[in-house]
């Protein structure tokens, strides 16, 4: 079995910064993309940011510029950098992991539990 652990939340005034980790561990052959989404009280999760196994990025319009994601291959970790954090950023952030376990050709996505980030004064 594959396991998304994430880590890094918390509260943060409007204007700070967080870094969020998130860890694959388990019978793990290869992840290709990895991901982090997020979703606020009331709204639908929605997509926040992705990155390739070769490191190509993408960002929401609502993010870009001031979160950034990068990964450690040989940690099998993502992580999401964010600045200047508005409170509209509250939200629980979750990755999730495109996996190719070992002993099979599949690719299955798997989802880490969630860690909530809070922005307010």
């Amino acid at each position: 079995q594959v396991q998304l652990v994430e880590s890094g939340g918390g509260l943060v005034q409007p204007g700070g910064s967080l870094r969020l980790s998130c860890a694959a561990s388990g019978s793990i052959f290869r992840i290709s993309a990895m991901y982090w989404y997020r979703q606020a009280p009331g709204k639908q999760r929605e997509w926040v940011a992705g990155i390739s196994s070769g490191g190509v990025t993408d960002y929401a319009d609502s993010v870009k510029g001031r979160f950034t994601i990068s990964r450690d291959n040989a940690k099998n970790t993502v992580y999401l950098q964010m600045n200047s954090l508005k409170p509209g950023d509250t939200a629980v952030y979750s990755c999730k992991a495109a996996v190719q376990a070992t002993g099979t050709s599949r690719v299955y996505d798997y989802w880490g539990q969630g860690t909530q980030v809070t922005v307010s004064s």
